[in-house]
């Protein structure tokens, strides 16, 4: 036979099941070979000691050894480099199934994604009947997003040898009936930072601390918030190499939370839940929590919580919630690092939902305090991933019949009169906008006519871009393009109940892309794939667009604490990716010794809260030479800085450093608001901006800032009031809320954002708000960088 025949008549075999109802059962059609469990290396003979020793830590390097050489021996696990980390370090993926299912993994992933999108099956519920009966349940599980918590990558390596060499029925079970996807780490530089200073002050008085620097280069503890702006490398390698690839159903994300509340959250989440979210999600993060919970309780494990603490709103989170599959979210209680602590029963406290001294619905079995250590954490993590995995395998036809039902209802087309999409203007922002929406796996079209309206055409531009909803993933792209209306929620005694994280995520007001929602739909329009590249015919847009800095900017010195800042380090992100600044770094110790002005034109001081800027560590708590923050004579070399033409750019609460400890003619409205009067917790909000002043070049008339424990500013009056000048103010009437939550807008109203203050020679830039909010606020780029260009000199 021809080669291409028996190619061809090979493909129409693996195929045949999918059309076949009469094939036969999932059960029969695997039988799992075991590997000799001696010829399987555990952990400890690649570690020299077992995952959850106290006091043991692996490098990357031990942890990707560790995973070749379990592939190498067993024929359950594939292992691969997926790519490389910022640091260049690899990035890996281990695949876990039957033998046979390893072998087929191609066949798998097409059901995948045929199943995804019912638009490409030909012959409709049969054809998806079969493709569920031959199906296998994809589970994703994600280890050391955040990498002091250490027991996750420890703990995937535990999952993956049980998983490898055991033959206990229900190992055999998970494998013939599920896919596993193993990112031992999703943070790998983070491993070696951490593993660095620990081994570093192991034996020492600051054994157990934090390292002084930011575990991911760039975001630190933001890698976790980058899940729908996609900035970083390892996000990119998981949603573009394993998401968007594999479409788990299921995606378990291990972390660790802190010593003294519960010691295990498992979901249902808190409310509120983003309304974008599909209903069907709901329902199998709550079943799914509940069996883990549930069995893990019966086999004696303490203190596990749900309905507390964690929320399911914002998709910075949950890149799966919109794409078909559960967000499995636990958190583990933590010890210090690697070291283990004593609890005290005095010292466990409420978290938000839960009292971990209580026993409620939520909290049945209180675990009592004592000792808690690194095994304590790896014990509750390999079970709970081992309940989540039992339930995936016996509830295997469940899960992919929600999975189908989930992208049947995103395709359906939508009814006259219901939200069909929206409109996007051509400009280099909205490039921007579209490139993340089109990474999600959203499908965007060009249109090259008026858009329609009530049936007429529209006297708007002729040229933009369509957002359908009736697509698979149309909710992530809603949820990204539309404005967020957070419920105020409040406690019995009226105080507001804090988000987890934030409550605004609309990217097309932080970058400045108005999104026009569309009832009536176009036909046609060009497709643009993600491969296609940016459309060169587009526009400039009035923003500063990424890579268009008008002029040079050097001598810029950033300020960068001994307490890390993850906005410090999305500030060094925004300088060198997007804005090209060229910057020097300085360190308390630099910043004390003064003649500043020698070497800077500018200082930026990132967001920080005020006390950690001026004080820095305590001493004691860490090495001398990282204590003491800027301190008095820190204070003095800024202001003889200014004084003598430099400027001096503060972001945020480092705007309250900065004002207060200057002796700036100005005062923050709201700092003896209680949260009953006014609350902020991340919302977008409205200003109007002085565009005669230099430093709004290039800005619109109102524009938005990105508010999350701001400072509100008010110029007081005396002599000193001619030296201040408010360049961007809230409204004087209504209410500036543009996205998210804001309680108390009264108090804000006509109130200033952003005040430059003339200080001797020099300026000083006073951002209340975050105007490089995690490198999505374009929209106010030009103040910042205008700001850091000395546009006033």
């Amino acid at each position: 036979m021809p080669k291409h025949l028996f190619t061809c008549a090979l493909a129409l075999l693996l195929l045949f099941p999918y059309a076949n109802r009469t094939a036969a059962p999932h059960a029969r059609q695997t039988q799992t070979r075991v590997a000799s469990p001696a010829a399987v290396p555990a952990p400890e003979d690649v570690l020299g000691f077992r995952p959850g020793d106290d006091r043991k830590l692996a490098s990357w390097a031990q942890t990707v050894e560790y995973f070749r050489r379990l592939a190498a021996a067993s024929p359950r696990v594939k292992f691969e480099q997926l790519g490389e980390t910022t640091l260049g370090a690899p990035f890996v993926l281990a695949t876990i199934s039957a033998p046979e299912t390893i072998a087929r993994l191609e066949t798998y992933k097409d059901i995948q994604r045929r199943l995804a999108d019912p638009r490409t099956l030909r012959r409709g519920e049969a054809e998806a009947e079969g493709l569920i009966s031959n199906g296998k349940t994809v589970v994703l599980i994600t280890c050391g997003v955040h990498s002091n918590e250490v027991g996750s990558y420890l703990s995937g390596m535990l999952i993956a040898h049980r998983l490898a060499s055991s033959d206990e029925p229900e190992v055999r079970e998970i494998l013939n009936n599920t896919i596993v996807l193993l990112v031992p780490s999703l943070n790998p530089d983070g491993v070696d930072i951490v593993k660095r200073w620990y081994d570093k002050t192991l034996g020492t008085p600051y054994e157990g601390t934090n390292p002084p620097e930011l575990y991911h280069k760039y975001v630190g503890h933001d890698d976790n918030r980058d899940w729908y702006a996609f900035t970083q490398a390892e996000t990119k390698l998981t949603v573009d190499k394993v998401h968007n690839v594999w479409h788990p159903q299921i995606v378990h994300d291990i972390h660790q939370q802190g010593a003294y509340g519960s010691r295990l959250f498992l979901p249902p989440y808190m409310q509120p839940v983003e309304p974008n979210v599909p209903r069907q999600l709901v329902e199998g993060y709550t079943e799914l929590g509940h069996f883990m919970a549930d069995n893990m309780l019966k086999a004696g494990f303490k203190g596990i919580t749900w309905d507390s603490t964690y929320d399911a709103w914002t998709p910075a989170r949950a890149y799966s919630h919109y794409h078909g599959g559960v967000r499995i979210l636990s958190e583990t209680a933590s010890v210090n690092i690697a070291t283990p602590i004593n609890v005290r029963a005095d010292q466990l406290r409420a978290g938000e939902g839960y009292d971990a001294r209580k026993a409620t619905p939520n909290f049945p079995v209180l675990w009592p305090g004592g000792d808690w250590s690194l095994r304590d954490i790896t014990n509750y993590m390999t079970t709970a991933a081992f309940e989540l995995l039992k339930h995936a395998a016996r509830n295997r036809e469940a899960w992919l019949k929600r999975f189908y039902s989930i992208g049947k209802e995103a395709v359906r087309p939508r009814k006259p009169g219901e939200l069909q999409g929206f409109r996007v203007p051509l400009s280099l922002n909205a490039m921007e906008v579209l490139e993340i929406l089109k990474r999600g796996g959203v499908e965007v079209r060009r249109v090259d006519e008026p858009p329609m309206r009530d049936g007429r055409p529209s006297p708007a531009p002729p040229y933009y871009y369509y957002v359908p909803l009736a697509q698979p993933y149309g909710a992530f792209a809603k949820a990204l393009l539309e404005a967020q209306h957070y419920p105020d929620l409040r406690d019995e005694s009226g105080h507001p109940i804090a988000p987890y994280d934030v409550t605004a995520h609309t990217l097309s007001l932080l970058m400045d892309v108005p999104a026009a929602p569309v009832y009536d739909a176009p036909r046609g329009g060009r497709l643009i794939t993600q491969s296609a590249g940016r459309d060169t015919t587009v526009p400039r847009s009035t923003s500063l667009a990424i890579g268009a800095a008008p002029r040079q900017v050097s001598r810029v010195g950033l300020y960068r604490s001994h307490v890390p800042s993850m906005d410090e380090g999305w500030t060094r992100w925004v300088f060198e990716k997007q804005l090209g600044v060229k910057y020097s770094s300085l360190e308390d110790a630099e910043v004390r010794a003064g003649n500043l002005r020698a070497k800077f034109d500018t200082v930026v001081i990132p967001d920080q809260p005020a006390r950690a800027i001026l004080e820095g560590y305590r001493k004691g708590s860490m090495p001398d030479e990282l204590t003491g923050g800027l301190g008095r004579e820190g204070v003095k070399a800024l202001r003889e800085f200014v004084e003598q033409g430099g400027t001096l750019v503060a972001l945020n609460g480092a705007a309250e450093f900065a004002a207060e400890q200057l002796g700036l003619p100005v005062r923050d409205v709201t700092a003896d608001l209680k949260r009953t009067e006014f609350y902020c917790p991340g919302s977008i909000l409205r200003t109007v901006i002085d565009t005669a002043n230099p430093v709004a070049k290039g800005m619109p008339r109102e524009s938005v800032a990105w508010v999350e424990d701001s400072p509100v500013f008010e110029v007081e009056p005396g002599p000193s009031a001619a030296r201040a000048r408010v360049v961007a103010r809230y409204p004087e009437a209504g209410t500036p809320l543009l996205s998210g939550w804001l309680l108390g807008a009264e108090r804000i109203r006509g109130k200033a954002a952003l005040v430059e203050v003339e200080l001797g020679k020099g300026r000083v830039y006073l951002f209340g708000f975050r105007p490089q909010y995690r490198a999505q606020s374009l929209a106010t780029y030009p103040l910042f960088f205008n700001a850091v260009a000395g546009a006033g000199r």
